[in-house]
């Protein structure tokens, strides 16, 4: 299977101190993709790029076929009127190179290209003629539907029902929070009159009956559930839960998955992959996160304002910049929810 690599072509800068600003249009290759982009700088230094700010070029490596665009990656030489980080269409293939439609009587060695082979990136002028298209046609079939709907019941009978019927979906935030309280109701339901039940092997049809114990270790970002004979405080059965470090840890529903597996539950799929915090709240732990590197401890979170959030230790910091980016400065770092557990607030 032939390898892919991934690049980004910088089209915007949201700010202006962004190390990328003086460089649009230019392409760099792609070390790493989650929040946000990360490449290496001509100083073979990590850095960021939001990924608002540019567009996704995924390429294989191999010679191209006619009408095939590829990425000019490593060009040979100072001659020929295209350069690194052009996008050119293939026209004709001659053995060790292409001629391209887009620069006339001009050879181009495979060594020096990449073939494009996702939709993201586009003719300039192609993609607004597309996004017209589309709109157009859209916009025609919102005005049929409408036209039958008034012929039907009348138009606001129409419009209101639509409204009212229309689906909901629930925000990211939304969906972690009833994971959380789903997680907080499991471990009183997965009791039986009050206790947890434990197999024993030897005798099936009488389990051990056991309380929990769980033992929270938030620097770890690991809980531990120990399952104890109600009368012996015999350990029976032991569960761990780990945040990953790209995680939000928090206990609740760690105590889920640990008691979980202490039981030898499957664990539910949502407790596994809970949607990451979008929300900024009083008694968050956020991190000072360098690009690849582990969370700075910054602290928990006592206030939020409109524009900011206020730490214990007195600080604050500028609320855009807490789920992802590059910070208020340019630099490369970016504010985090780490811990949304808020067990001293009430959750």
């Amino acid at each position: 299977m032939t390898e892919t690599k991934k690049y980004v072509r910088i089209l915007k800068a949201k700010y202006a101190s962004s190390w990328y600003a003086d460089k649009i249009g230019e392409v760099f290759e792609v070390e790493r993709e989650a929040n946000l982009y990360t490449v290496r700088r001509g100083d073979e230094s990590l850095t960021a790029i939001r990924k608002e700010d540019a567009e996704l070029i995924v390429t294989e490596k191999r010679p191209a076929k006619v009408g095939e665009r590829v990425l000019i990656t490593d060009k040979y030489g100072t001659s020929g009127e295209y350069k690194d980080g052009d996008i050119l269409t293939a026209d004709l293939c001659i053995g060790h190179a292409i001629t391209a439609k887009e620069v006339d009587l001009t050879i181009i060695f495979h060594s020096e290209y990449e073939v494009i082979v996702n939709n993201e990136v586009k003719n300039g002028e192609a993609d607004e003629v597309e996004r017209y298209d589309t709109a157009v046609e859209n916009a025609r079939d919102a005005i049929e539907e409408l036209r039958l709907a008034a012929y039907a019941k009348g138009f606001e009978d129409a419009r209101r029902e639509l409204t009212a019927t229309a689906p909901v979906e629930k925000t990211a935030q939304e969906r972690r929070d009833e994971i959380v309280e789903q997680a907080k109701a499991d471990i009183n339901e997965l009791k039986n009159r009050n206790f947890y039940e434990v197999p024993d092997a030897d005798n099936f049809y009488n389990p051990y009956i056991c309380t929990a114990e769980f033992i929270v270790n938030n620097q770890k970002r690991t809980v531990v559930a120990l399952l104890r004979g109600a009368n012996t405080s015999k350990v029976y059965a032991r569960g761990i839960a780990k945040a990953t470090p790209d995680d939000c840890f928090n206990v609740h529903i760690g105590k889920a998955i640990a008691l979980h597996r202490a039981l030898g539950l499957e664990v539910p799929d949502e407790y596994l992959n809970a949607p990451q915090p979008t929300e900024v709240r009083v008694g968050d732990v956020v991190g000072s996160f360098e690009i690849n590197e582990v969370a700075d401890y910054y602290g928990k979170i006592v206030d939020v304002t409109e524009d900011k959030v206020f730490y214990e230790d007195g600080g604050f910091d500028y609320l855009p910049t807490v789920t992802e980016g590059i910070d208020e400065y340019g630099e490369e770092s970016f504010l985090k929810i780490i811990d949304d557990s808020r067990t001293e607030v009430g959750e």
